[in-house]
């Protein structure tokens, strides 16, 4: 067989292990198949218009995904599959004038149907169509020219397959790359449009494409769920308020996620029951954010704080429930703020039931200012001491004022529990059953525990 058919095989399979044989000793009947085979494909090429209606009618009839573009745009279709045809019937007669611009054509045809979504085995499907009508042609041409050539074009039949079989491998190249392209491009808009929502800088007119492409509601229930591992960090308190703070900018969304691949998602599992464990979620650079979107009752955001697993040294914050996309923005400094309620060791804060922490961690220097006055006192006494009495303090507080429930879990006697509150009250001035002072009393020592002051 003439070397310009052979080194198109080549090209698909490889080196052939055995050295081809000279030149002198090709077969007769190789060249004359050759000879065969351009003699047919000159003809086609002549009629390469009605080769091509007869394509695009088959494609019609009998690959439905093509049905949608042919009944839209028939015309562009139609140039589509002459190009590819001119270019793949010209490469049967000169492989080298015609072989890059063919692969040029597949690869352009298989990047336009994936950004179409044409499934790739529809457009597998129709090139073996075409290559199957341009065999049967070549079949029908020599026949008709000389019936006896047909043993002859056998000779070429793999060659001509091969060449099909390569042209669908570099369609499903180009339609690959292509579609992991888009892919990363849908992911990026979609983490742009998170980070955006997150920030409260999306717009009022991108809302309702928003909505489209994360699958939410653009008026539903939403509240932010924020999850960072480990103590908080120096100053994290300070920077939470800000606008925009906790979040990647939209210029580093893409690299915050290392590319089109999924997010590696915080160590908290959501109650598979629950709406929100399908929650969109989106990182930054001291937390993980995940909005949740709230579709039962007003208990909801309890209950699912209730059922969420957070492991130990992991801090878990929920903010109120806003309503909207729009309101997002606000949703995720809620839920800064929760997190920045949550103690140092880890845990779950759910906004509602902490408000007074709340108000703490959202004016820090007010609450240390409030601590100093309140407790400053007790700085005098050796700390040992000074920390029996807070603990003391505390136990007392959190058991409603009862002496006898913060003594057992003292492990003293109420009288004890008693003797230490009066020495508070004496070293600092404040009267624990005068309602202010208590909570006064009450912030401070929130004060101290979350801010460290």
């Amino acid at each position: 067989m003439p070397q310009v058919v052979r080194s198109r095989n080549g090209a698909l399979h490889g080196p052939s292990p055995v050295p081809p044989l000279p030149h002198r000793f090709r077969s007769l009947a190789d060249r004359e198949a050759v000879e065969v085979l351009h003699r047919a494909a000159r003809v086609l090429v002549a009629s390469l218009p009605a080769l091509t209606d007869r394509l695009v009618e088959a494609l019609y009839a009998q690959e439905p995904a093509y049905r949608a573009a042919i009944d839209s745009d028939r015309a562009e279709v139609w140039q589509e599959v002459h190009h590819s045809l001119r270019h793949n019937v010209g490469s049967l007669i000169q492989p080298r004038e015609f072989r890059e611009s063919a692969h040029r054509t597949s690869r352009w045809i298989g990047e336009i149907r994936a950004e179409q979504g044409v499934p790739l085995d529809a457009v597998l499907h129709a090139f073996r169509m075409g290559g199957a009508m341009v065999w049967q042609d070549l079949v029908d041409e020599t026949a008709r020219r000389d019936p006896d050539d047909i043993r002859l074009l056998v000779h070429v039949a793999a060659d001509v397959w091969n060449f099909v079989d390569e042209h669908c491998g570099v369609v499903a190249d180009a339609y690959r790359q292509a579609e992991r392209r888009l892919s990363w491009r849908r992911e990026n808009r979609q983490r742009l449009m998170v980070a955006a929502l997150l920030d409260g800088s999306a717009r009022i007119a991108d809302l309702a494409e928003a909505a489209e492409m994360l699958g939410l509601p653009e008026q539903g229930r939403y509240a932010v769920l924020a999850v960072a591992v480990g103590p908080r960090g120096p100053g994290a308190v300070a920077a939470g308020g800000g606008h925009g703070a906790g979040l990647v900018s939209a210029s580093d969304a893409g690299a915050a996620r290392h590319g089109p691949g999924p997010a590696a998602r915080p160590p908290v599992v959501l109650p598979a029951a629950h709406p929100g464990a399908a929650a969109l979620w989106h990182p930054g650079p001291d937390a993980e954010f995940a909005i949740l979107p709230l579709t039962g009752p007003p208990g909801e955001l309890s209950e699912l704080a209730a059922a969420l697993d957070v492991p130990a040294g992991t801090r878990a914050g929920i903010g109120s429930a806003v309503e909207g996309l729009a309101a997002l923005g606000d949703a995720r400094r809620l839920a800064d703020t929760a997190l920045r309620a949550c103690p140092a060791a880890g845990g779950t804060v759910l906004l509602d039931e902490h408000l007074p922490d709340a108000l703490v961690v959202s004016s820090p220097a007010l609450a240390g200012a409030l601590a100093d006055r309140v407790l400053g006192p007790l700085d005098r006494l050796d700390p040992a001491d000074r920390d029996v009495i807070v603990e003391t303090l505390t136990a007392w507080l959190d058991a409603d004022g009862s002496a006898q429930r913060a003594g057992a879990r003292l492990y003293c006697h109420r009288n004890t529990v008693l003797n230490r509150l009066r020495r508070f009250e004496q070293l600092t001035g404040r009267c624990l059953t005068r309602p202010r002072d208590a909570v006064e009393v009450s912030l401070a020592l929130a004060a101290r525990r979350l801010l460290g002051t």
